[in-house]
């Protein structure tokens, strides 16, 4: 995080949390206490658990201690000092250790009667705060130092902004996105389940949602089967050695699940595609006229993250991923970034999301080599390619050093949801090094055997979390193409059921999703169950509609109601879901 004002308002406002922590918990242990992008944490050991309940007369306190605290003065001192001062304290000491290992000398803040270890920066005076710019928020677990196997201390989460107005709108658009968080709309618009039985991390999918998942799915494809991309599919699982070969069984040592039977078997789930789809080209020879060879495949992949880390669609077991590879000379490698990039654009400009987007030109952390495959020469040459592709498109790519995949550099598309929350889905990545280690060869125009070029590519990436996008950026509003349920039909009453199954089956011939609601209900509450399903259109149909042959369509805000005829409303529906409105 930038080291900035703000940042030192909230560093120091990390600092007044601990004090007045001590005020009402004398014998509590501080740890640390970093400045993050909403505000600040402090990680505390308390003797007796506290609570939210208990965040109200801290954060009071705070406020009595800004008005007593004038300044922060830095002091540096001795490591046997510092050793001294925090003695008693485990964490402390800790940090102490690893500063004398760096050769570093520890620095204390004073302000008021508080002292605390730290490396600063904060502000001068404590009257730059404003006392209304900063709220506790809420308490949770945390590892010391993010490691599970440490003690579990009380972290307290607080925003702090630079002012109340900040304050005030960031609470605001908070308030908004538990609104359109997945897990509550998925639930109610019955998109998904888990099931303890199933497992955690492992999403089932409704019909409502597993339309979507096909909605999005048949979209991509023919989006890349127009730029060559061949559809393929890969085991779940493989011999260990597959992965071995391409780096991943050592890059996700302990995020692979094992699967092993008592007649022997021993294989792994896939953590990605790749390594399995080099096999279907390595299947026979290849010739450089038969290049580039391009394949996509919507499947899933495995990967044992934490148990505390899964949560709804975020962060799951099974990913669905789409994915694309591509196996091209060198001389093609530029027109085939080119492709994928234009893809990813096309593909999010269709869904309103490509706006305020940047670009990060990932590559490697040079300091540390030994974290990457490959040689040396061909990450230089694949950095300079995508260095040139961003310059040539216009697409002014940011470096961002130590981002690279584990075998080659790549443009990472970063863009803005409607919460104005920053994601990374989209990718192109080079490879050089993934077709050496499997020894995938072309016979050139020479009739020698030449290394292929790899070009790695996901647009949506994994299912689950675009789906998270999808829901949380349209708060549940899909467009017309994505709906579960394009059409709802409610007859007014039991004489106009009929009259209503025909419309809905001369809609459902072209394909047009309908629910036909001729349950007993009252019409009111079938039009209110359209509105929470936010179902795109609504047809109520009665007596006027069955005389005039023009049907009453409500558009799903409830603002535009319109007169219409079955024709018209075909054409319509036809125009909106082709185009992708």
């Amino acid at each position: 995080m930038e080291q900035n004002n703000l940042y030192k308002k909230r560093h120091s406002l990390s600092h007044l949390l601990a004090g007045a922590v001590l005020s009402f918990y004398p014998d509590a242990k501080l740890a640390i206490g970093p400045a993050v992008d909403n505000g600040f944490y402090y990680d505390f050991e308390f003797s007796t658990p506290i609570g939210d309940k208990d965040l109200g007369k801290i954060e009071q306190k705070m406020r009595e201690l800004l008005k007593k605290w004038p300044t922060f003065e830095k002091k540096e001192i001795s490591i046997k000092e510092a050793e001294e001062m925090f003695a008693g304290n485990p964490y402390k000491l800790e940090l102490i250790t690893d500063i004398a290992k760096e050769g570093g000398t520890p620095t204390i803040y004073i302000s008021g009667d508080f002292t605390d270890l730290c490396a600063g920066p904060h502000v001068d005076k404590t009257k730059e705060i404003e006392s209304s710019s900063f709220k506790l928020e809420r308490i949770a677990g945390a590892y010391w130092r993010g490691d599970e196997k440490n003690k579990m201390l009380t972290r307290i989460y607080s925003l702090a902004f630079e002012t109340k107005a900040d304050l005030e709108a960031y609470l605001k658009q908070q308030e908004e996105a538990e609104k359109r968080d997945h897990r509550k709309l998925g639930k109610e618009l019955d998109l998904f389940c888990f099931s303890d039985l199933v497992g955690p991390g492992l999403p089932l999918y409704t019909p409502k949602g597993t339309i979507i998942i096909d909605e999005l799915q048949k979209h991509i494809e023919a989006v890349c089967r127009k730029y060559g991309f061949e559809k393929v599919k890969t085991p779940h699982m493989a011999k260990r050695i597959l992965f071995e070969t391409s780096g991943h069984a050592a890059k996700f040592a302990d995020e692979l699940f094992a699967v092993t039977s008592p007649k022997g078997h021993q294989f792994n789930l896939k953590p990605v595609q790749c390594p399995a789809q080099t096999q279907i080209y390595a299947s026979k020879i290849r010739t450089y006229k038969e290049l580039p060879i391009r394949y996509m495949e919507s499947d899933r992949q495995y990967r044992a993250e934490k148990t505390g880390e899964v949560g709804g669609l975020s962060r799951v077991y099974a990913i669905t991923c789409e994915d694309g590879h591509s196996f091209c000379r060198v001389d093609q490698v530029k027109q085939e970034v080119v492709n994928m990039v234009n893809i990813i654009k096309d593909f999010y400009t269709s869904l309103g999301l490509w706006k305020d987007n940047w670009v990060s030109l990932s590559v490697r952390d040079y300091a540390h080599p030994e974290k990457y495959i490959g040689d040396t020469k061909d990450w230089d040459l694949c950095e300079k390619m995508l260095q040139e592709i961003s310059d040539e498109m216009g697409l002014n790519a940011k470096k961002c050093e130590g981002e690279a995949a584990l075998y080659g550099p790549k443009l990472d598309f970063m863009f803005k949801d409607a919460m104005g929350k920053e994601i990374q889905i989209p990718t192109v990545q080079l490879d050089f090094a993934t077709p050496k280690r499997f020894n995938l060869t072309y016979v050139d125009n020479t009739g020698k055997e030449v290394n292929p070029v790899m070009v790695h590519r996901a647009v949506l990436g994994s299912y689950e979390r675009f789906l998270v996008l999808l829901i949380e950026h349209f708060a549940g509003n899909f467009p017309l193409w994505l709906s579960p349920v394009q059409v709802k039909i409610i007859p007014v009453r039991e004489n106009h059921n009929e009259f209503a199954r025909k419309i809905a089956e001369e809609l459902k011939s072209l394909n047009v999703r309908v629910e036909l609601d001729d349950s007993d209900e009252g019409m009111g509450k079938k039009i209110r169950a359209g509105k929470v399903n936010k179902i795109p259109y609504m047809l109520v149909l009665g007596d006027k509609e069955m005389e005039s042959g023009e049907l009453a369509l409500e558009v799903r805000d409830g603002a535009t109601q319109e007169k219409i005829t079955l024709e018209n409303l075909k054409i319509k529906l036809q125009k909106e879901i082709s185009e992708r409105i």
